[in-house]
């Protein structure tokens, strides 16, 4: 029996807690000395956020990563406390009435200090590592051999680091430049745990049928206990349809755009929108279709399904 979806997507909640930070899909909330953190199911494509939302793509993102904080041995120490919404709601009484909402899309984490770069392994040749390919051979300044086509393979997985961009698309950076920016010790503890996480990941990935092509994951100084040196603790989601390619195994074929676990319809459906001359690629963005929003949401789903071995719970 094909789960029950929720017809309504949620774009924002207005909980009764200090409101820290609100993004492109999650806000944060101050919860005593930690921080909430809501996976909506806001969407964003070419920089811009819709006002129309993907019903149950938050439950998916803050459910798989949920699921690989407990999975992977590479991603402790990190910053999740719980995502279970009783013991949420047992912190904070005045959540009690958004019980539902917060069900499923909430996760209670350390209050941490994130570090100012992202971290992203390929082992898969797209997305801004293919456009610096065709030009120079390199991706994020490593030479690669000649020959290779989008969607290709790499000999083995490459660590590209990146900075976050506040506006606009993140910078690719070399790892000389991010030594710079954070030390070379730490760049070395940054680029080891990424790779292990990419190991990890893509492996068990593999075993469900799905090419893990490329990902990102973000690292954060978490609160010193006892005198200690603050844990640098792995932050924010972890190997979700937002934050990494999934690819299915059986659709592989390099040499072109690949069909991803995402929000390729969306993009698609944009892309059409241009081509026929009903969007120039500003905003305001065109109402979206039902059918790339139904299309959306099933690939998220499938994500969700084959990587944890079943079907996200139907919501409340």
């Amino acid at each position: 029996m094909a789960p029950r979806v929720s017809s309504a997507a949620i774009t924002g909640l207005a909980l009764p807690l200090p409101l820290l930070h609100r993004g492109k899909v999650r806000e944060m909330y101050a919860l005593d000395g930690d921080v909430l953190m809501v996976a909506t199911d806001r969407l964003s494509a070419f920089d811009i956020v819709f006002e129309e939302g993907i019903p149950e793509k938050g439950r998916v993102l803050n459910g798989l990563s949920d699921f690989w904080f407990g999975r992977l041995s590479a991603a402790r120490p990190h910053h999740r406390i719980t995502a279970q919404v009783d013991a949420i709601a047992g912190r904070a009484p005045a959540l009690e009435d958004f019980r539902d909402d917060l069900a499923g899309r909430a996760m209670l984490c350390r209050r941490c200090a994130p570090l100012p770069v992202e971290c992203i392994v390929r082992g898969y040749l797209d997305g801004s590592a293919w456009s610096e390919y065709r030009m120079d051979r390199t991706v994020a300044g490593l030479p690669l051999p000649a020959g290779l086509e989008r969607g290709a393979k790499l000999p083995e997985p490459i660590f590209t680091p990146a900075t976050k961009a506040v506006t606009g698309h993140d910078e690719n950076i070399p790892c000389g430049k991010l030594e710079e920016i954070v030390g070379k010790p730490l760049a070395a503890q940054l680029r080891q745990r990424s790779l292990e996480l990419y190991a990890e990941g893509s492996a068990h990935a593999a075993e469900r049928g799905l090419i893990l092509a490329d990902t990102k994951f973000e690292f954060g100084w978490g609160p010193a206990e006892d005198g200690t040196e603050p844990p640098l603790l792995l932050i924010d989601e972890v190997l979700t349809p937002d934050s990494s390619r999934f690819w299915r195994a059986a659709e592989w074929a390099p040499g072109g755009a690949q069909p991803s676990l995402d929000k390729q319809p969306i993009r698609d459906f944009l892309e059409a929108e241009r081509a026929a001359g009903r969007w120039n690629g500003e905003p305001p963005l065109p109402p979206l279709h039902d059918s790339a929003v139904r299309a959306t949401t099933e690939r998220y789903l499938e994500a969700y399904r084959r990587l944890t071995d079943r079907a996200l719970a139907p919501a409340p």
